[in-house]
């Protein structure tokens, strides 16, 4: 059976800003086709630690959060991550007003996309799905792979605040895994994925998930002080955020353990016992406030 690693990082602002100081010329003649060398990747020092990163964390597939376009994964999949060999890619615009997408880089063909991305809330007032709840098929090696790569509402407004939207998208992204996955008792290749921006402990928005008999929240396998994948600088905390949701098929045929890999965290983050990767500062430059969380898993 095939054997495959899959991670989830948050990039934290993967963006690209013109070159005003250059006298490049945004197009080219058509006027419509973007000239690559107009542009540059917002904090440069910063995404080269995001690129050791995902080069330590070395995923066949890695699914990403806050990437702003695709235009803008192309040139830092070419100029920060050349030879990784991640041929295939996928990014669809969305309706975040920070313009913060998720996004795949993958070594295994994409056999289809499905967004979320226009689904209401059960008000009828806003998109659910700001980032997306992007649904991605892999072909490896003669079989399929399902990915959900999902991006929640953030806790900035405060955990309470923001519960109830965070607790809708986790209610619909366990909708669509029943409406496919249930006749089958969950046994097929598929995870469910991202930073789904809360705990599990406490009053949790992601109750519809992380209490599905159809997914394992593999991270739960480690030592609960070793399941951090967030640092806030600003309180001094250490949380889950980044989940690996495996199916229940999946979980049964893999008990591994997956790995968080917090080297790109800053100095400041005391709680991190590996070696920082090159350039890491005390509080920045850094690879994200987020580590990337990734296992390597065998298909049924």
């Amino acid at each position: 059976m095939p054997t495959l690693r899959i991670a989830t990082f948050n990039v934290e602002n993967l963006f690209a800003r013109y070159r005003f100081k250059d006298s490049i010329q945004p197009t080219e003649d058509d006027g419509f086709t973007i000239n690559d060398l107009a542009f540059r990747i917002h904090d440069e020092e910063s995404k080269k630690i995001t690129a050791r990163a995902i080069r330590a964390a070395n995923a066949d597939v890695i699914c990403l959060q806050e990437v702003e376009s695709l235009p803008v994964l192309d040139r830092f999949n070419s100029y920060y991550l050349g030879g990784m060999k991640y041929a295939h890619r996928a990014v669809i615009d969305c309706f975040d007003p920070r313009q913060i997408d998720v996004a795949v880089l993958s070594r295994h063909p994409i056999a289809s996309l499905r967004s979320h991305r226009e689904e209401r809330n059960k008000a009828g007032t806003a998109f659910l799905f700001s980032r997306d709840c992007l649904e991605i098929e892999l072909k490896v090696d003669g079989k399929t792979l399902t990915l959900y790569a999902n991006h929640f509402k953030s806790m900035m407004e405060g955990r309470d605040a923001t519960r109830a939207r965070r607790q809708e998208q986790a209610e619909r992204v366990a909708a669509i895994i029943d409406a496919r996955w249930r006749r089958s008792g969950y046994k097929g290749n598929f995870v469910v994925l991202g930073d789904l921006n809360d705990y599990p402990e406490g009053t949790t928005s992601l109750a519809a998930l992380l209490g599905h008999k159809g997914l394992v929240n593999v991270l739960a396998r480690l030592p609960q002080a070793e399941q951090w994948t967030h640092y806030y600088a600003g309180g001094n905390e250490y949380h889950q955020l980044d989940y690996l949701l495996l199916s229940a098929g999946l979980a049964m045929a893999n008990a591994g353990n997956p790995v968080v890999m917090r080297r790109g965290l800053p100095w400041r983050a005391q709680q991190v016992t590996e070696d920082r990767l090159d350039g890491v500062g005390d509080n920045e430059p850094k690879a994200s406030d987020h580590a990337p969380l990734y296992m390597d898993i065998t298909l049924v």
